[in-house]
């Protein structure tokens, strides 16, 4: 008898926590993605504002399956799925296409950024969801400064050394608070004709609160950890539109304002990936209105046990007063259940009866974020602290949730010499000003796989 064959779509943290929870000998396993590595999201911003490498926080898939020698890592972008003849399509390049059969397939295919019906933001306000995203961030935040220097009027000095970070959730609080470091301290004495701490740092939320999943002790306290640093915090504003040298916000129906700013930075809303909606328009399930797919108890597609979707494409409420959040633990947790389900079924021969495997359940293991150097806040276990404890708490959780040994050693040299130093060593302008003002990459504006 063939192997099972489980085709496994995406390599982020569901799918790959998915694939390396297999331990049968007869379950072969292929996952397909379209780049080649695993991307530790939650450490991107720290790419962004020159904290550490790319190659920190991310690492080839082929390395991370090298012990499974039925894992099989295919590079290539899925451009459909075929329900009923069990088959992935995959684009390999230069117009190749070809289908790849399943017995299981678990789709693991992640979200994109969300601009709430304006796409044309993107090219203005860069999203924080690939390396690509990152560096072309960093490369813009760091222009800004040498721009600013060159520069002779105070309006554009001004407009040049304003940024704008849209949305308070962890990225945007994370993010905000690494550009107030980077402008107070990393630059300090580093030019000539400006002084990089006059930089304004405007962090706009539309919610009432910053961070506002968070319990209202924690966003109070985070709210002033920001202001110390310096952060604007603009809560109950949304943003109306952006120009390229301003954006335009609004509070209410009628409070109105327009800041000039070159540097508009995008952390609010996601978007799942078009995967979804594939699956549903081929099968009996539904989306929300993010685009994501509402799935069984079991995590599997309605009408369609052999079809599992997880992670941040995955709309997963039962039992629950709200879905599941698109949070890395949930996507890890998901991939290593439903991995155990299909062994089980496997050793009972019961394929096609979702009715026998027990129901996922969320294990939550708590909430944190950090906002700077000694500053975070975290709820665990009900407990909820903040400061210096919650910060170390912050570094310990994700320096061991990096997918490799080597990563984390890396890492914790890195952040150990910038603490010290208080210096930012991967300051670099990785491409030619002219493209300050260019789209990213058309494989980055994509939905990560």
């Amino acid at each position: 008898m063939a192997d099972h064959h489980v085709v496994i779509v995406g390599g982020g943290f569901g799918g790959l926590c998915a694939a390396r929870a297999f331990r049968r000998s007869a379950t072969k396993v292929t996952m397909i993605d379209r780049r080649n590595h695993h991307l530790f999201q939650p450490l991107l911003y720290q790419v962004a504002t020159g904290g550490l490498s790319p190659a920190n926080i991310a690492t080839p898939l082929r390395s991370l399956l090298r012990g499974r020698s039925k894992a099989h890592v295919r590079l290539g972008e899925v451009t459909g799925i075929d329900l009923e003849r069990r088959r992935v399509l995959v684009e390999a390049g230069e117009g190749e296409a070809n289908a790849l059969e399943y017995d299981s397939l678990i789709v693991a295919a992640g979200a994109g950024q969300s601009y709430f019906g304006h796409p044309e933001w993107a090219e203005l306000a860069p999203g924080l969801k690939s390396l690509e995203d990152a560096t072309r961030i960093r490369r813009n935040v760091l222009l800004a400064f040498e721009r600013a220097e060159l520069e002779s009027s105070p309006e554009r000095i001004r407009a040049l050394l304003t940024f704008a970070v849209v949305g308070a959730g962890p990225t945007g609080v994370e993010l905000a608070g690494a550009l107030a470091e980077i402008s107070k301290r990393t630059l300090a004495g580093e030019f000539r004709n400006i002084d990089p701490a006059m930089a304004t740092i405007l962090l706009i939320e539309g919610a009432e609160r910053v961070l506002p999943s968070f319990p209202e002790v924690l966003s109070r306290k985070a709210t002033d950890s920001l202001e110390q640093l310096g952060v604007t915090v603009r809560t109950g504003w949304i943003v109306e539109h952006i120009e390229p040298m301003s954006i335009v916000i609004r509070a209410g129906e009628s409070e109105r304002q327009t800041v000039a700013c070159d540097n508009v930075l995008w952390a609010a809303g996601v978007e799942a990936s078009p995967l979804g909606k594939a699956l549903c328009e081929a099968s009996a399930a539904v989306l929300d209105r993010i685009g994501r797919v509402v799935v069984e108890p079991d995590c599997s597609l309605a009408g369609r046990p052999e079809v599992f979707v997880i992670g941040d494409l995955a709309n997963y409420g039962h039992q629950l007063e709200r879905p599941l959040p698109g949070l890395a633990a949930v996507a890890m947790q998901q991939g290593r259940y439903v991995a155990r389900l299909i062994e089980t079924r496997l050793s009972e021969g019961t394929v096609q009866d979702q009715r026998q495997v027990a129901p996922f359940r969320y294990l939550d293991k708590g909430n944190m974020a950090t906002i700077g150097r000694k500053k975070a806040v975290a709820e665990i276990a009900g407990l909820r602290f903040s400061g210096l404890f919650a910060w170390l708490t912050w570094l310990f959780v994700h320096l061991m949730y990096l997918a490799e040994f080597q990563n984390r050693v890396l890492v914790l040299v890195q952040w150990g010499w910038n603490y010290v130093t208080r210096n930012r060593s991967a300051r670099l302008i990785t491409q030619p000003p002219a493209d300050k003002r260019s789209p990213p990459d058309a494989s980055s504006a994509r939905s990560t796989l």
